[in-house]
């Protein structure tokens, strides 16, 4: 980081340099915490377990109930940007798993290879200005179009690296503001990504180092807040509030002090213990933010045994999904539907599979005339 410098070429001993470094971080992390006071919720975590074993967390937190259900997409779905007359469109590679939000929009899922795709809020956002130069995708599918076309952080970063595409957002549905997400990759090798757009441009950073994401403020100065946590050492304290630096402070400590069980049940139950911690108790709202609200709902992969983990707010079981027994197939595999009922109230119990339906799929949310500027 840009103070690192200074503080290795300082010529003092080892007690001077660390109280110097400790200084000028505390100074970094107070900059980013003043602005960050009424923060957005929404946590996720990697866990980096022995024999390859990685699961991926998160939690959904929101003042409303966003009308998730669960769903099941094969290969070869025809897809449409749903962003004017310059729309990407593309045919779907890989089958998927997904949550949606609304019914409009894949806000969380899986792929049948083990890419994993999560959308966290993350006001600072800012995206392209829609041109008629290069192809765009709406907002809502950018989770997806991920799940369908890539197998691995590595090949969809490369991917990205070439500027496919650019992403457009629109209004939050019933709201009078932007919808402003971030996008975090991970993959059955423990890979990760989060890729933003920060002041229009693409921003992707790439490492298995990265575990953690919350919300504000952006990656990069995240990063800073890990490196001063790590500084002080999680037994000695950690931060209690549900802002966003305090989540990824405890986050970030936990899904490396759990154990690293050989046991995958006990594994499970570890990293649903990383997000639970992480989580805002049911039923406390801000007005001024809704996305510092209730936590919702929580999901959780295996990677390694192909297994979608679900945990309402509202219901007392964890059900899951197993990838392993779906169709995929472009030609006999079917669009299906796991409904979860108002606020993810339906009652599922263990390996919940069989219990979709087939359904005809969600459309995915367009842009407004007034985004695409008519």
């Amino acid at each position: 980081m840009s103070f690192s410098y200074a503080i290795n070429s300082t010529p003092f001993g080892g007690k001077m340099r660390f109280v110097k470094k400790s200084i000028v971080t505390l100074l970094t992390i107070a900059a980013i915490y003043v602005p960050t006071m009424v923060s957005q919720a929404c946590t996720r975590v990697v866990y980096l377990g022995e024999n390859n074993q990685i699961m991926t967390g998160r939690t959904m937190d929101w003042k409303y109930d966003i009308g998730t259900n669960l769903w099941i997409f094969p290969r070869g779905m025809d897809r449409d940007g749903v962003a004017g007359a310059n729309s990407l469109k593309w045919k779907s590679k890989y089958g998927s798993v997904i949550a949606s939000g609304y019914d409009i929009s894949t806000t969380d899922g899986i792929n049948e290879k083990g890419l994993v795709a999560n959308l966290l809020w993350l006001a600072e956002s800012k995206y392209p200005e829609l041109d008629d130069k290069q192809p765009a995708i709406s907002l809502s599918l950018w989770a997806q179009y991920m799940l369908d076309n890539y197998a691995s952080v590595a090949e969809a970063v490369t991917a990205l690296e070439q500027h496919p595409f650019i992403v457009a957002t629109d209004n939050v549905p019933g709201q009078n503001r932007l919808a402003a997400l971030h996008l975090s990759l991970s993959d059955p090798s423990g890979d990760s990504a989060i890729v933003e757009y920060i002041d229009g441009k693409q921003v992707i950073h790439h490492s298995r180092k990265y575990q953690v994401m919350t919300n504000s403020p952006a990656y990069e100065k995240q990063l800073a807040m890990q490196e001063y946590w790590q500084g002080i050492g999680g037994t000695v304290m950690l931060p209690g509030t549900n802002r966003s630096a305090d989540r990824f402070a405890r986050a970030q400590f936990y899904v490396n002090a759990i154990p690293q069980s050989t046991t995958p049940n006990k594994a499970v139950a570890s990293v649903f213990g990383v997000i639970r911690n992480v989580s805002v108790p049911y039923g406390l709202t801000s007005e001024e933010s809704p996305e510092i609200s209730s936590t919702r709902w929580r999901t959780l992969v295996d990677h390694k045994r192909q297994l979608y983990f679900f945990e309402s707010a509202l219901t007392p079981n964890v059900f899951w999904t197993d990838l392993k027994k779906i169709d995929f197939s472009s030609e006999t595999g079917k669009v299906k539907k796991l409904d979860l009922g108002e606020e993810q109230s339906h009652i599922y119990s263990g390996d919940a599979t069989a219990q979709y339906v087939d359904s005809k799929p969600f459309e995915f949310l367009g842009l407004s005339a007034k985004q695409l500027g008519y």
